[in-house]
């Protein structure tokens, strides 16, 4: 019976602070309460800790999409990945162009040349292929990994302490506003007792102004105890960065030694398919009477530099056409399977209308092809002008 006493009552006391709270911050949005600012110095770590939290959300998701183009399997790995189970493994788009390669060159004969250069384009893809596979495992725990584990850990804890100094706030401002209550009614009986002996006892509202000072004593006390820790944890934001710093070089080593890769498997090939005869002989053994003209590729030097601005010239053409109402011609990069009737399934290199729906995900736009309608996604979407 005690503890179901003691139950009702720190449920009534619970209750009571939660409305205090509440009559508390109703008054100070309607303008009738006053306000504890804190100190600029606590605001601007508070400000840092937001702007760390949004851009490092949004560095995050583009990673991910860099990482994995289709939407769709974005979304599978997640499930996998929060159901503690392991993904299957499935072929990257090189590892499987370099597998049809390899099987066409079975099929045309490892003897022929074009067989056989087939052949060797197929293994440059695959390792390629393999190099994505390494980047992407890197990047997937020496960057993203360290950037989920600040969102999901360190800011909870801030967002945490950040919303109890908001109560500690609303508590301390309640007790400044009952004290000058109590303090303007104390004054209001000991004017009415000089007029009227007779009238409201002046003792019961000096009783009434001490309780209101020991509380505001207590809530100021604590609010200055959230205050300090809230701090203390703002304050580490400055290590967070100097770790996430970390991380982006990882990021960028790995991403250096994955182009670095590429760019020599492809020099290895193109060696490779400098050799072979610019003529060959066809499969009905007749002499070709004419010779096919040799093809010299040109080696691209790593110090070749590319438009700065493409990526951002795509993105905002995608973010105008989210903004606006009218529709765009679209040239498809690669084939997508449709994965349900919602969508619509693409050819690469063929030519559709794209337009956006209210309320659609960022990453998918409306696609039309003459009367098929359906979701496809950006990643597969070149706009044309």
């Amino acid at each position: 019976m005690n503890v179901m006493d003691f139950n009702v009552k720190r449920f009534a006391a619970d209750a009571g602070t939660f409305l205090s709270r509440a009559v508390q911050f109703t008054e100070e949005k309607l303008g009738q309460a006053e306000k504890t600012e804190l100190d600029a110095n606590l605001e601007n770590l508070l400000t840092k800790a937001e702007n760390t939290k949004i851009w490092t959300e949004k560095i995050m998701k583009q990673t991910e999409v860099l990482l994995q183009p289709n939407p769709n399997v974005r979304i599978e790995e997640f499930l996998y990945e929060k159901l503690e189970k392991k993904a299957p493994t499935r072929m990257n788009n090189h590892e499987l162009l370099g597998q049809y390669m390899i099987d066409s060159a079975t099929d045309f004969g490892p003897g022929t040349a074009y067989g056989n250069a087939l052949a060797k384009c197929g293994e440059t893809q695959k390792q390629i292929g393999s190099g994505e596979r390494e980047f992407i495992q890197s990047t997937a725990i020496n960057f993203l990994t360290p950037f989920r584990n600040f969102l999901e850990g360190d800011f909870k804890t801030i967002s945490k302490e950040r919303k109890l100094l908001q109560n500690k706030r609303l508590d301390l401002d309640a007790a400044k506003t009952r004290l000058k209550k109590a303090r303007v009614a104390e004054a209001k009986a000991a004017q009415l007792n000089q007029c009227q002996p007779s009238g409201e006892n002046p003792m019961m509202w000096a009783e009434e102004v001490t309780k209101a000072e020991q509380e505001l004593r207590i809530t100021q006390s604590e609010f200055d105890r959230q205050a300090e820790i809230t701090r203390l944890l703002l304050e580490g934001i400055s290590g967070t960065h100097a770790h996430h710093l970390r991380c982006l070089n990882d990021f960028v080593e790995a991403q250096a030694t994955y182009y670095a890769q590429c760019y020599q498997y492809l020099l290895d090939l193109q060696k490779q398919l400098g050799s072979f005869p610019s003529t060959f002989s066809s499969n009905n053994n007749q002499t070709s009477t004419s010779s096919l003209p040799s093809i010299s590729v040109p080696s691209i030097p790593i110090s070749t530099s590319l438009p700065t601005q493409a990526n951002s010239v795509v993105t905002s053409g995608f973010s105008e056409l989210r903004a606006s109402s009218g529709s765009r011609k679209a040239r498809v990069l690669y084939d997508y399977d449709a994965a349900d009737s919602s969508e619509l399934s693409l050819l690469a290199d063929e030519v559709i209308t794209v337009y956006s729906v209210p309320g659609m995900d960022s990453d998918w736009l409306m696609g039309q092809r003459g009367n098929q309608k359906g979701r496809v996604p950006i990643t597969y979407l070149e706009l044309l002008n």
